[in-house]
């Protein structure tokens, strides 16, 4: 048979469509592909993110959590009182320096005198009669001067004419010299007595009031007996002396501003200022001894009063707290742990002071601006890093 008849032929496809299947098949080959790869990095990325945050969290945990407190200054003592002497500011006994009877006396307790001013007058009878002998003596010393001068000048005329021996006329010029020499002592002897005839007018040395008096009209005087016949004190000022204890002595300066109070005036307050110190512990009581003064010109305040003082102590040097539950104690001693700036812990023994329970004083190994682990771990080293959680206030053991 014949392939070209009409009744056995088979039909053939266009060689265009036998062409497109292969590039259909490849394209959707290609588009699965690719959303095969899409699917499989939407997958991925997830547990790629996944990871990246768990490997990032596990760095942070890893990373220990501390709570941090700064150190905080103690409480300064409000105050302190104690008992003060109060004396006048200038006091003064006043005695006899002439011997006499008491002739009169012009002041009494309570008087209000002034410098010079007529205290007492003394009689001293023997006094004028020693007086009234030297100035006689006196007399006699010059007149033998004057005899001693004359002859002195005579015989020095005669041996220029070879009347007198040189050795004559130097004897009288010794003479005159002797004699010129017993008239400046009588002279001085006058004068003292005369000083001391002066002191027969007792006078204030210094404004003041009269305090005592010990004497009366007739009494005997003796100048050599140590009786005081008036205390003269000034009680516009007074001075005020108490004594501190060592423990706060560092506190009290001079210039410093206290308060005094007197028993016999409640709810007065007189302000005091710290006048000198004496400068050393007394070594007996351990105290130091410190002068005040304290105006009193209305006269308020007696002078030899008891009284107390407050002294404010707002410059004691005080040292600084922290909670107890930051010390580690280990075979170097108290050690605290610091976090530093970079976040790093550094180990540091501390000197500490008193221990007040639940806070502990320290007096060194720290600063007030640094932070000190609460609580730390018994493991902890130098050089790890922690995280701060947060800050906790000063004087809290959380």
């Amino acid at each position: 048979m014949n392939a070209a008849e009409p009744g056995n032929a088979t039909p053939s496809a266009p060689p265009q469509v036998a062409n497109a299947r292969p590039l259909a098949l490849g394209r959707i080959v290609a588009v699965l592909a690719v959303l095969v790869v899409l699917l499989a990095f939407a997958g991925l990325v997830p547990r790629w993110r996944q990871s990246r945050n768990l490997q990032a969290e596990t760095r942070e945990l890893a990373v220990p959590s501390v709570l941090v407190v700064a150190p905080s200054a103690g409480q300064a003592p409000p105050g302190m009182t104690l008992p003060a002497e109060v004396k006048a500011f200038v006091e003064a006994p006043i005695y006899a320096r002439a011997s006499g009877y008491l002739k009169r006396w012009f002041v009494d307790l309570g008087t209000n005198v002034v410098a010079g001013q007529l205290l007492a007058e003394i009689d001293t009878p023997e006094l004028n009669q020693e007086l009234a002998r030297a100035r006689a003596q006196l007399g006699q010393a010059e007149a033998a001067l004057g005899l001693a001068r004359i002859t002195a000048e005579r015989w020095a005329e005669l041996v220029k004419t070879s009347s007198v021996s040189e050795q004559e006329a130097a004897e009288k010029q010794s003479d005159y010299a002797l004699k010129a020499a017993t008239v400046d002592a009588a002279k001085a002897e006058v004068h003292r007595l005369e000083d001391l005839q002066s002191f027969a007018r007792v006078i204030a040395p210094f404004d003041g009031t009269i305090t005592a008096r010990q004497t009366d009209i007739g009494q005997l005087i003796n100048a050599g007996s140590g009786r005081e016949l008036f205390r003269l004190a000034q009680t516009g000022t007074l001075r005020i002396f108490a004594r501190v204890p060592q423990t706060v002595a560092r506190a009290v300066a001079p210039g410093q501003i206290a308060e005094l109070t007197v028993p016999e005036l409640p709810g007065r307050v007189f302000p005091a200022t710290v006048v000198r110190t004496s400068g050393a512990m007394d070594a007996q009581s351990r105290t130091l001894l410190v002068e005040l003064a304290v105006d009193n010109a209305r006269g308020e305040i007696l002078a030899g009063s008891y009284a107390q003082v407050r002294f404010p102590l707002s410059r004691v040097d005080v040292a600084l707290t922290l909670p107890s539950n930051t010390l580690l104690f280990r075979a170097e001693g108290p050690q605290v742990g610091i976090v530093l700036a970079d976040g790093k812990v550094e180990l540091r023994s501390v000197k500490l002071g008193r221990d007040f329970g639940t806070a502990v004083e320290v007096l060194s190994g720290v600063q007030p601006a640094e932070r000190v682990i609460l609580n730390p771990a018994d493991s902890l080293v130098s050089g790890v890093t922690v995280r701060l959680v947060e800050t906790a206030k000063p004087g809290s053991s959380k």
